[in-house]
Formats: structure tokens, sequence, C-alpha cells
């Protein structure tokens, strides 16, 4: 398995791509890294390894460059190349935790959509309550969309939660205001409609307050919408736990009891961490492209670098490929 990896994305790069790189391939003796950027910042942090190949690029997409057009005119920067790599056939899958629409606009540009998806799909796993997890898209790739896309979107979450996290028959959701079938506006009025068709274990709508609780496994919904509520958990798990520790922190009473659950707050933190789960990929492709978080510490990348193995070894690309072109048959 040759995975791509750019070691300049992200906000502690190279030094903590490069700890995830190493801790992927002490964890899976049956992957080869591919890692792709300057090779003077990387060279404090490698260490010889036969299963580790290192290409200097010159050039790097900064997260304040516009993604088109940084895509188009840096030809040799680290995620460029990294993509370039996969689309050659030299490497299976890519990861990267840089610039978001750099590599939605990478993985459009260079890699390629599989012919019959309109519009792909940003996915991250969440954690839920029960520790199941749930997928969720569109959390960003496409601010609109319309009944088709959504469509789309659930097939590709639901062969991606089968292939990838193991759960048959997974329940896929629309993500709406209520859970009766007459709720929402026209876009998620007629994608229901065209859900209740299509070849899924469809259990209808599902409101945002249930996500948690392990309701779907995946749940499917605009990109606009879905970034919304990505960014919402995120800010409400962090802020939940910032009220803990003043909480714990405000006595002397407190403070020792904070010293006898710690270990259970850290267990609890890293249950609701959804990097634990990898990151997020951007379905439709035609190949796997991991997108880590941009925050990733080496923990985080390995993750990253496990989800884009499995999607490989599965074959979640070539699934959907020949999904779609059964539902266009049809």
């Amino acid at each position: 398995m040759r995975i791509a990896v750019d070691a300049m994305g992200g906000d502690h790069a190279p030094k903590e791509i490069i700890a995830g790189v190493v801790k992927s391939l002490q964890e899976f003796n049956d992957i080869h890294i591919q890692l792709y950027g300057d090779e003077e910042a990387m060279k404090p942090f490698l260490t010889p390894n036969e299963r580790l190949t290192v290409h200097h690029c010159s050039e790097v997409i900064a997260p304040e460059d516009e993604p088109v057009r940084a895509v188009r005119r840096k030809k040799d920067a680290s995620m460029v190349r990294m993509a370039q790599a996969v689309k050659d056939g030299d490497a299976d899958a890519c990861v990267s935790a840089g610039n978001t629409g750099a590599l939605m606009a990478t993985g459009l540009f260079v890699v390629g959509r599989i012919d019959g998806i309109e519009r792909p799909a940003l996915a991250p796993t969440l954690p839920t309550i029960g520790g199941e997890g749930f997928v969720l898209l569109d959390v960003g790739a496409n601010s609109d969309a319309k009944p088709s896309h959504l469509v789309q979107y659930a097939i590709m979450g639901s062969i991606y939660a089968e292939k990838v996290r193991g759960i048959q028959n997974p329940r896929v959701g629309l993500l709406n205001i209520g859970t009766e079938a007459g709720k929402g506006n026209d876009l998620t009025k007629a994608a229901y409609d065209e859900l209740t068709k299509a070849p899924l274990n469809f259990i209808g709508n599902i409101e945002a307050r249930d996500l948690l609780t392990g309701t779907a496994d995946v749940a499917v919904t605009d990109g606009f919408t879905g970034n919304m509520v990505l960014k919402t958990i995120e800010g409400t798990a962090s802020g939940l736990f910032s009220m803990i520790k003043d909480i714990f922190a405000s006595s002397v009473k407190t403070k020792i009891s904070a010293a006898l659950v710690k270990d259970d707050l850290r267990g609890l933190k890293k249950q609701m961490d959804y990097t634990e789960y990898g990151g997020a990929a951007l379905f439709g492709l035609n190949s796997p492209v991991i997108k880590a978080h941009g925050s990733s510490n080496a923990t985080a990348i390995k993750n990253a670098i496990k989800q884009a193995r499995i999607m490989a070894e599965h074959h979640v690309s070539e699934t959907i490929r020949e999904t779609i072109k059964e539902e266009e048959s049809r």
C-alpha cells in the first residue's frame, strides 16, 4: 500500500506530520509512505526507513492562498505533487492537513472526479455518546446542493460506512428540522422523495440534536448546513471542556475531585475527539483523498493515514464508481 503525504500542510508541519508518518510505519507493516515537502525543513525530523521515500518540493500552498489559483500556479507544491503521484498511479491514496479549499481543488483538478458523480463531498466521521460514530456529509465541499447531490452523498457515505467502518446495512438519515416526511425546505423535501427510492437503508429525517446519540450511521445534508453543524459540534465540545476545567480549578475541593477523575476526563475527551476517527474523506474522487485537521498532531496524522489505507484496501472509490454506474443504468 503506497500512501502519499503532504509534509508541509497544517499548523504543526512538518514536525507533527513526520511524527505521524513514523507512527504509521511502526503500526502498519504493509504501507510505504511517500513524503512530499521541503527537504531542508524536513531533515531535522527524518530518520531513515526503507518504507519511507522523501520527495523534495520547492513550493508550499499557504493557508491564505486562493485555492484554485494556487493549485494551478504552484505545480511543485507539496500538496499538488502528492496528488499527482496518486493520479500517475505511483500512490494509492493521499493525506494532507493543509488548505482545505486547495486540497479540494487539487482533488478535482489532479486526482479527478469519478464519472457520474456530480459533486464531491467532504465527510468526517464524528463521535457519538455510545462511541459508534457517524459519517456527516457534506461539510463544505459545496455550499449549495441539488436533491440528486444529496442522494449521491448518501450512497457514498453508506459505502464508506460499510467498507471502512464495518457497519452492515448502514442507517442513512437526512438532516432536517423535523422527523416528519413533509418537513423542511424545497431541497430536503425533494431529496427525501428521491432517497426513499435509492438502494439505501434510508431511515428518514433526523434532527441535529439527535446526531450524537447515534440515531444514524450516515447523516446527509448540503455543505453549508453541514459545515455549520460541524463547527457547532466542535465549538460546543471545546466550550464544555473549558467550563469543566474552570469548575475543577475553582477551589481546593474541586481540585481534589479533579485529581480523582483525571483519567476519566481524559478518556471522555479522547472519546469526543473526532480526529481519533481519522480525517475528513473527500468522496467522489478517483482515489482516496483525506483531509486531516489543520491542527493535527502526530496521532491525528497517523489516524488519517490509517483511514486512507483502509479506503484503498477496501476499494471504496471503485465501489462508488460501480454503484453510480448501476444507478445510472436503472
